[in-house]
Parts: structure tokens; C-alpha cells; sequence
């Protein structure tokens, strides 16, 4: 386990009330403290900033990349969303072929940006406002600084409140190998989700691979991000979502969609996912500023309104999720993540053919 657990992050977001003020968008664009009003001037002249990314769907992260601009008039944010693994493919395409697009690189796969350190291929910079998230967020970014979290997932499983009632419904991991949901399960794939990769190297550790091989007599349909179950469950197609994210489940269950979510027995997958600045970026100053503005509490007051968890302790956790001392958690270490998912891959195509 890495050092993110329930009780650090209770400490650090001690006192934290739903009724912090913070200052609208418009305001803040207005007083920036020092080190910003520095990097924004160099960052006009850029006028711009690519961000890979795969923690969020698309349209909370087109959101974000707004209220950055917003914030920062002048900076447009070209959003770049897919799946984690299609993110750090793309990038190393790029880096393969010499080309510099991408400034920004998040991943919900924590081992894409120790691996981007390990090669250098980051830029050394710790933003100012990291000193003001919750201390257990901040501890988890890379004690170099050349990464910080900028989001904290959670991925449980979900129901069709229509059709599968809460008595009925699964209660644990091992619960959905059970033969009566045959046809019934929906689940993303490890060779596109850094989430669903989480999953299984999770799944493996716990139970071994027999348990795949388990989930495999289920038929399962498979996608491709972790996400596609809230579609696949929407559209009637399947009952049980396996691995849904917290905050797509949660915006999706607010537009009026019959979904619950279920928080495992055996533990909800909490992953820390990081960003990094790249060191070759094309816009290094637009790239700095996004960092301090991802560990900003504008962005935790973005991310909040889609479900997402608040980094920053005068943002309040989302409505409609459980506290984080109501549920147990899982979470792998990078080590396990980096050398898991290849292999975790590889099983899975054996497994499941796809």
C-alpha cells in the first residue's frame, strides 16, 4: 500500500466545512498572488498549452481547461482526452518521433510519471500552491516535484436501480464471479484504462488468476475505459457496472439516470493520479502555471461540481459521496502498478480474448 490511507486523509482535511468561501473565478483572475501574476505574463505570451489526459471524462476535462482560461484570459488549453494507456502511447509516439506537443501529461496509471522521471523526460518544477492542498494529497506527489496528484479516483461497483434492487445487488469484488450474473456484468479493459489495469493487478493480488478466469464464465461486455460501464448501464444493455469511477457515476445518477453505485466489502480501488509538466514542453511557462493551477483550489472547486474529489481543504468532498472513514479501500503501490499492468495485459488477453 502506498501512504495514502483513510485516516491521513481524515487528518488532513480536519476542519474542513461545507461552508468555505472561495473567491469566484473572475476575482481570483483579479488578485493573483505573486508567483502566478509572474508565470500568467510569461504565459500570454505563449497564448497556449496541450494537456494529455486520461483521469477524467471529457466533459469535466474540457471543463477545467475553461475555467483555467477563465482564470487566465489569454491561455487557451488545448484538451487532448482519451483512456490513460492511449494518453501515454500517443506521448511516447511523440517522443519517439521528436515531436513537442504535449506540455501537461496526467494519467490515472501512477507509473507513466515515475517512468517519465526515471527517463527525465519532466520538468523540475513543485508548484507554490501545492503547500496549500490536503497534506496527504501533497505527500504523494513526487517528492522531486516533478509530479504532484491531481486527482484522487475511486472505482467501485453500480447497479441499474430498475432492475437489480440493493438487496440483490453485489456486495463485494468476489460477489459478481457468482454464476446468476452471467450476461449481467459491464467492465472496462486494462489495455486502454490505467484504472481498470489498478483493477486487475488488485483483483490478482487478492484472489489470484483463477478469479479472471472466474469473471471470464460471467461474459462480461468490455470496453474500453473505465467509464463505459456508466454508458453501457444507461443504455439498459447490462445491470452491474464492475470498476465505475465515483465521479462519472455520481454526475450520471444527478442527470436522473437509475444507477447506484456499491461500495465493495472487500474494498473500493482508490487511486492517486499525478500530472507532470513535460521538460521539452513548447510552452514551458503555460505549463508551470497549469501546475499551480491544478493544485489551486479554483480546480478542486471545478473538479467538485463533476463529482470529483477536492484536493484543497476550503473545498468540501463532493455531494452524493461517501465520507472516507465510510468505506475500505485499496489501493496498489507505483511499483505494483508499473510491473503489474504489462503482465496484468497480457492475462487478460489470454483470458478474455480481447
Amino acid at each position: 500500500m502506498t501512504g495514502l490511507t483513510k485516516r491521513g486523509l481524515l487528518a488532513g482535511a480536519a476542519g474542513i466545512g461545507a461552508a468555505a468561501i472561495i473567491p469566484s473565478r473572475r476575482a481570483a483572475a483579479q488578485d493573483m498572488p505573486a508567483h502566478e501574476r509572474e508565470l500568467y505574463a510569461a504565459a500570454q505570451r505563449e497564448g497556449q498549452l496541450t494537456w494529455y489526459t486520461g483521469q477524467m471524462q471529457a466533459e469535466p476535462s474540457e471543463a477545467i481547461g475553461r475555467a483555467f482560461t477563465e482564470r487566465y484570459p489569454g491561455v487557451r488549453v488545448n484538451v487532448v482526452r482519451s483512456t490513460s494507456q492511449v494518453a501515454f502511447q500517443r506521448l511516447s509516439q511523440d517522443m519517439r518521433a521528436r515531436v513537442r506537443q504535449c506540455d501537461v501529461f496526467s494519467s490515472v496509471d501512477q507509473s507513466h510519471l515515475t517512468f517519465l522521471k526515471r527517463e527525465g523526460h519532466l520538468l523540475e518544477y513543485r508548484p507554490r500552491n501545492a503547500e496549500g492542498m490536503l497534506k496527504v494529497v501533497r505527500d504523494l506527489g513526487d517528492p522531486d516535484g516533478l509530479f504532484q496528484v491531481t486527482y484522487l479516483a475511486l472505482y467501485m461497483l453500480g447497479r441499474r436501480t430498475d432492475r437489480v434492487s440493493e438487496a440483490e445487488a453485489p456486495k463485494s469484488w468476489q460477489d459478481i464471479i457468482d454464476p446468476k450474473w452471467k450476461d449481467q456484468l459491464s467492465v472496462g479493459h486494462p489495455g486502454f484504462s490505467g484504472a481498470i489495469g489498478s483493477w486487475a493487478v488488485m483483483m490478482r493480488k487478492m484472489y489470484g488468476v483463477d478469479y479472471l478466469r472466474a469473471l471470464e464464465r460471467n461474459k462480461p461486455q468490455i470496453g474500453r475505459s473505465a467509464a463505459d460501464p456508466v454508458t453501457v448501464l444507461n443504455a439498459g444493455e447490462r445491470t452491474i457496472g464492475v470498476g465505475m469511477p465515483s465521479a462519472t457515476s455520481l454526475l450520471s445518477i444527478s442527470r436522473g439516470n437509475p444507477l447506484a453505485l456499491i461500495y465493495p466489502t472487500d474494498g473500493t480501488l482508490m487511486v492517486p493520479a499525478p500530472s507532470g509538466a513535460l521538460k521539452n514542453a513548447p510552452n514551458p511557462n503555460a505549463a508551470k502555471l497549469f501546475m499551480e493551477y491544478f493544485t489551486g483550489p479554483i480546480y478542486s472547486q471545478t473538479v467538485r461540481q463533476y463529482f470529483g474529489e477536492s484536493l484543497r481543504p476550503e473545498v468540501p468532498a463532493p455531494d452524493g459521496a461517501k465520507a472516507l472513514d465510510q468505506f475500505a479501500a485499496m489501493t496498489p503501490t507505483a511499483e505494483e502498478v508499473e510491473k503489474g499492468i504489462p503482465e496484468i495485459r497480457e492475462i487478460w488477453r489470454d483470458i478474455f480474448g480481447v
